[in-house]
């Protein structure tokens, strides 16, 4: 089990860039692939991107695909979302877990408070 940190959200104007950081607890965090998650008020929690766990062949939703980059840092067991030309549509709550399968989906039930990201027109 992760336990799971999410920072680095706030307001910015479209067209800005923010960079969320998930720290995680534990020794095992290499063992995962992780993944960036974010849910709208009223809506379901979806899939933003992940990498997997020593890096390389990242993956990403098509909406964010050229916009969004993950990284990772496993020695600082931090995972990474750089997120540059925001758009009104990516205003959410951003969360980050471990993840699994194809298309990847959260491994573990336990979510973080996650990090407001809020992009204003």
């Amino acid at each position: 089990q992760l336990q799971q940190v999410e920072s680095g959200g706030g307001s910015v104007q479209a067209g800005g860039s923010l960079r969320l950081s998930c720290a995680t607890s534990g020794r095992t965090f290499g063992h995962f692939a992780m993944g960036w998650f974010r849910q709208i008020q009223g809506k379901e929690r979806e899939f933003v991107a992940s990498i997997p766990r020593s890096g390389g062949a990242t993956d990403y939703a098509d909406s964010v695909r050229g916009r969004f980059t993950i990284s990772r840092d496993n020695a600082k067991n931090t995972v990474y979302l750089e997120m540059n030309s925001l758009q009104p549509e990516d205003a959410a709550v951003y969360y980050c877990n471990a993840v699994v399968g194809s298309p990847p989906m959260a491994l573990f039930s336990a979510w973080g408070q996650g990090t407001q990201v809020t992009v204003s027109s």
